[in-house]
C-alpha cells in the first residue's frame, strides 16, 4: 500500500513540475524592455537608496511644471494622451514608481506610501523643481494627495483622477460588479505565490478590461505592455508585497488641512474606486 502511495505522490509531483514547466510565463528582459518602452524621450535618472526611475520629461523647461503619477500596475506610458495635450502648454514630467515598469523594484523593498512620496520629491530635486502641479491616478492619487499633506509648499495645484487615499467605504455592490481578477488573486495568499512564475497574458488582458469602461483602452498593445512590464524582473514579486499589506488610508484630519487647489476628476463607472469615493474626497478637502 505504502509502495503504491509513494508512486502517486511521486507521480503527482511529476505532473506538477511538468505543467509549472508548460504554463511558466518568465521574466522579460530588462535590455529588450528598455528598447521597446524606454526610447526617446525617456531618460533613467538615479535616485536615493540606489532606485534609478525611467521618466520623461516633455515641454518647455521654463513653463509651468506637472508631475504624473500612474496607478498600480500600470505604466508611465498611461498618461501618453494627456501628455499630448498638455506638454505644448506645460512641463510634463512622468516616471514609473518602484514596482513598476522599467524603474523595476525597490531595492529595500520597501513599499511603504512614505517611500512613495520621497521618491517624488526626490525625482523633483533631480530635475530642479522648486513648485509644480501634482496629478496621481488611483494608488498614484494616493500618493500625490500624501505629497500633498507632507509638502503643501511645493505645490501649486494637486489632481486626483479615481484616486484612492480615503477611507475604504462601506458600499451596497449588489447590484454593481466592483471585481477585478488580477487584483483579487494578488490577494490570495497561496495562489498569489504561483502568479509570480506562472501569470498568462489572458489573465491580464481580462484584468485590464474589467478595470476600464471604454473597452478601447484594452487595446492589444496596452494589454502587451501591460503584461511584459509586470514580468519586468523583480514587478511580480513588488506587485504581491504591495498587495499583501492591509489598507492604510490617509487621515481624515490631514486630508481636510490640505489647502492646495485640488481637481477631482471621476469616472462614475469606475468599479475598482467607486465614484462615492471622489465624493467623500470632495466633502472632505477644503
Amino acid at each position: 500500500m505504502r509502495k503504491w502511495l509513494l508512486r502517486g505522490l511521486l507521480a503527482l509531483v511529476a505532473a506538477l513540475a511538468i505543467a509549472f514547466l508548460i504554463f511558466r510565463t518568465p521574466d522579460t528582459d530588462p535590455t529588450a524592455m528598455r528598447a521597446k518602452y524606454g526610447g526617446s524621450p525617456s531618460q533613467f535618472v538615479t535616485i536615493g537608496d540606489g532606485v534609478t526611475v525611467h521618466l520623461r520629461d516633455e515641454g518647455a523647461r521654463d513653463a509651468p511644471a506637472i508631475v504624473l503619477l500612474h496607478g498600480s500596475n500600470a505604466d508611465l506610458h498611461t498618461w501618453e494622451p494627456w501628455v499630448q495635450a498638455l506638454k505644448a502648454k506645460y512641463r510634463v514630467i512622468r516616471f514609473d514608481q518602484i514596482g513598476h515598469g522599467l524603474t523595476g523594484p525597490d531595492p529595500g523593498e520597501d513599499y511603504s506610501t512614505a517611500n512613495f512620496v520621497a521618491d517624488i520629491g526626490e525625482v523633483a530635486d533631480k530635475l530642479a523643481l522648486k513648485q509644480f502641479i501634482l496629478g496621481g491616478n488611483s494608488m498614484g492619487g494616493k500618493h500625490a494627495l500624501a505629497y500633498a499633506i507632507a509638502h503643501p509648499e511645493r505645490l501649486t495645484g494637486l489632481v486626483l483622477v479615481d484616486g484612492s487615499g480615503g477611507p475604504m467605504l462601506k458600499l451596497d455592490r449588489k447590484t454593481k460588479d466592483s471585481g477585478n481578477i488580477g487584483f483579487t488573486i494578488a490577494r490570495m495568499p497561496g495562489v498569489n505565490l504561483i502568479a509570480e512564475q506562472i501569470t498568462p497574458r489572458s489573465l491580464i488582458q481580462r484584468s485590464l478590461e474589467q478595470s476600464v469602461s471604454v473597452k478601447s483602452v484594452a487595446s492589444p498593445a496596452a494589454v502587451d505592455r501591460y503584461w511584459e512590464m509586470l514580468r519586468y524582473p523583480g514587478n511580480r514579486r513588488a506587485t504581491l508585497t504591495r498587495f499583501g499589506q492591509p489598507y492604510d488610508p490617509l487621515p481624515e484630519d490631514r486630508i481636510a488641512a490640505v489647502k492646495v487647489p485640488t481637481l477631482i476628476l471621476w469616472g462614475e463607472e469606475d468599479r475598482i474606486i467607486p465614484v462615492e469615493a471622489g465624493q467623500w474626497l470632495a466633502r472632505t478637502l477644503p
